[in-house]
């Protein structure tokens, strides 16, 4: 009696201990609105096909099989052969994380790229001294902006008669910006509403 117990407790420790079945099998779904007639899954590790498993027909559209490898990869690369001749493939596939597979509507397409950001027209321009006289701040602004912000030229920095700088301004999309410029003797001029993306330099007189 003794020897019959522990043989049963061998047998019962080796089936214990015996791999547990293949979490690989799945449904094979046919969403092509094309009749398959040839599948094909291997191992994503070779490079051999296995063998047709339609081994009960084709698979018509909208129809599905069920699908039980003959090894325990998760990784699986599956390859479809329409009536056509033309075929289609899956490859290296998680099978172990899946119930079904499919061909067609329910596979995941690549994403759109992203939309092209909008490039709006540059209203920056160089600013060119023709008045005449020395200028010993410039104050730009978009029309959309509710202040002239910073003097252009600095602190202890004038623009000379016929010389020239570049001013700087965002693209918002606001192509008319107001200028207001302080002359050494402390006289203030302003122009607005100066449409300035059309051009490249705008000659102060």
């Amino acid at each position: 009696m003794r020897l019959l117990a522990a043989l049963a407790a061998l047998m019962a420790m080796l089936a214990g201990a015996a791999p547990a079945a293949a979490q690989n099998r799945f449904w094979l779904q046919n969403n092509t609105g094309q009749t398959i007639v040839a599948a094909n899954v291997s191992p994503s590790r070779i490079t051999e096909w296995g063998p047709n498993i339609l081994t009960r027909g084709p698979l018509l559209p909208g129809m599905q099989v069920w699908v039980e490898p003959g090894f325990s990869d998760c990784y699986l690369d599956i390859r479809v052969r329409f009536a056509d001749g033309t075929e289609d493939g899956h490859l290296g596939v998680h099978a172990c994380t899946l119930t079904r597979i499919a061909f067609g509507s329910d596979v995941p397409q690549a994403a759109p790229p992203p939309p092209r950001p909008v490039e709006h027209p540059n209203p920056s321009f160089t600013f060119v001294n023709l008045s005449g006289e020395p200028i010993r701040e410039i104050y730009v602004s978009l029309t959309s902006q509710r202040n002239w912000g910073a003097d252009r030229l600095g602190p202890r920095q004038i623009l000379p008669p016929g010389a020239s700088m570049p001013i700087t301004l965002p693209r918002t999309g606001v192509c008319t910006a107001d200028i207001r410029i302080v002359y050494m003797d402390g006289r203030v001029m302003e122009q607005r509403n100066i449409e300035t993306c059309s051009i490249r330099s705008f000659a102060w007189r």
